[in-house]
């Protein structure tokens, strides 16, 4: 009796289906790999808070590596290490391979760089009640009540009057200051609590504190704005009329660190979604591959991937096309043949909020990288939805390379749900599925990811390659 219910365990064990903890399979070896490769992720996070720092950081991994930069027209051969700039806010970074190109096509990992943050608007400045303030215009999905209370770093790049252009970067070293947006005290907070959530904060009201201290010329108008506009001028050579021509961007001036005793977790800004776009980046980087491949980082995907750096660009398919072309292949056989992935974070399981989820079909942290075969929201609105065929044969590519895997959607199905980059891939028919990271609290400034699952979506990117 005893061993029929031992066989049937084991047949039940054969038939059924059940996510495995990567932690908890993994070598010794295997943890020890996927913990320095945490360091190298958070050392890219650190240096890579906006998507033209997160370009600039992907060169220089790419240059240390031997990768030179590709110019349309450049002639191109097998074995070719090549990075490619879209005005300095995308970078894609190719391997040329030996394979057919007609046949095989190319592997493409596209992934996204630039992250929901609060943008400095064009006419920012001005001072009131003894604090000097910016301006702002939230960017990307947010809860705004969120972004109040924590010290913030001020990025991007001014362009002056006479086109030199200025870097920014205050805030991230431990001498410098940092900025702020204020909030209502709760002992004065009884109306403010009444408020939805997305009302506690209003967009209008998150206004960055930049100053406080009043000029000592008596006669100089708006003192604290003065002192202010005199900082700027003599750091950066900035006049006022200069932010009409600016990119800045207040952003989390907390640094990547490890969360919990047995530094299993990583909590940081931006993991979404350069928790994907690094894994991408460094497949390419580190392994070669028969397969022309290219690690695409884009920009502008939590607006809806528009303009002349998002996945919508023609710049894309065109560079696709230059590759072909230099290679001696027909574009059109060419795209057919290619396969993506498109990476982007998807919504680790919260006990904490469960009512959110759908848990048979939620990503658990530590289980692995996690393919969505759609996204979308409530009816699949918006979403790629890959072919069964193509999720069966990366399915098979990551099995046979032994790499920790799961499924899941986003939320319960009338719960909400987002889009990726795969629909603009999938409409130039290329097979295109969702493969990224499990995120807890996913868009807020600080973001928890496993380096389980950061590991995990090396490897499959590794093995979509071989």
């Amino acid at each position: 009796m005893a061993d029929k219910k031992e066989r049937a365990k084991e047949r039940y064990s054969e038939l059924a289906y059940e996510k495995k903890n990567f932690f908890e399979t993994a070598s010794k070896k295997e943890r020890k790999a996927m913990y320095a490769y945490a360091e190298g992720y958070k050392a890219f996070l650190d240096a890579a808070k906006t998507e033209r720092e997160a370009c600039e950081a992907a060169v220089a991994l790419a240059e240390a590596k031997g990768f030179t930069e590709y110019h349309f027209g450049d002639p191109l051969v097998a074995g070719d290490k090549k990075y490619f700039i879209n005005r300095g806010k995308s970078v894609v970074v190719f391997r040329i391979g030996t394979r057919d190109l007609e046949t095989d096509g190319m592997r493409l990992i596209a992934s996204h760089i630039d992250a929901p943050r609060v943008d400095i608007k064009q006419v920012p400045l001005y001072e009131d009640s003894g604090m000097c303030f910016l301006k702002t215009h939230y960017y990307g999905g947010i809860k705004k009540y969120q972004w109040t209370a924590i010290p913030l770093a001020l990025h991007g790049v001014v362009v002056l009057k006479d086109g030199t252009r200025m870097d920014v970067k205050i805030g991230e070293d431990p001498k410098d200051p940092v900025f702020y947006i204020n909030d209502l005290l709760p002992h004065l907070g009884g109306e403010q609590m009444t408020k939805t959530g997305g009302k506690i904060i209003e967009g209008e009201q998150l206004n960055v504190v930049v100053g406080g201290l009043p000029n000592a010329d008596a006669e100089a108008g708006k003192r604290i704005k003065f002192t202010v506009l005199d900082y700027l001028n003599k750091e950066y050579g900035m006049c006022e009329e200069d932010f009409l021509s600016a990119e800045l961007s207040a952003v989390p001036a907390f640094p990547a660190r490890d969360i919990g005793f047995d530094r299993a977790l990583i909590g940081a800004y931006g993991h979404d979604d350069r928790v994907c776009a690094y894994p991408a980046l460094t497949a390419v980087l580190n392994e070669e591959s028969e397969h022309t491949v290219l690690a695409m980082l884009v920009d502008k995907e939590e607006i809806g991937s528009e303009g002349t750096t998002g996945m919508q660009s023609k710049i894309y398919e065109d560079l696709m096309e230059e590759i072909s072309v230099a290679l001696g292949a027909n574009f059109r056989r060419v795209r057919y043949a290619s396969k993506c992935l498109s990476s982007d974070v998807t919504a680790a399981y919260d006990p904490n909020f469960a009512g959110a989820f759908e848990k048979m079909n939620s990503a658990m942290l530590s289980c692995g990288t996690c393919m969505s075969k759609f996204t979308g929201s409530r009816g699949k609105s918006g979403s790629n939805d890959a072919s069964a065929e193509f999720v069966g044969e990366v399915r098979r590519m990551f099995d046979k390379e032994g790499v920790i895997w799961q499924t899941a959607e986003l939320g319960k199905v009338d719960g909400g749900g987002g889009g990726t980059v795969a629909k603009f891939l999938a409409n130039l028919n290329i097979d295109t599925v969702d493969l990224g990271v499990p995120v807890i609290s996913m868009h807020a400034p600080w973001e928890l990811i496993s380096k389980a699952d950061l590991y995990s979506n090396y490897l499959a990117f590794v093995a979509f390659m071989k």
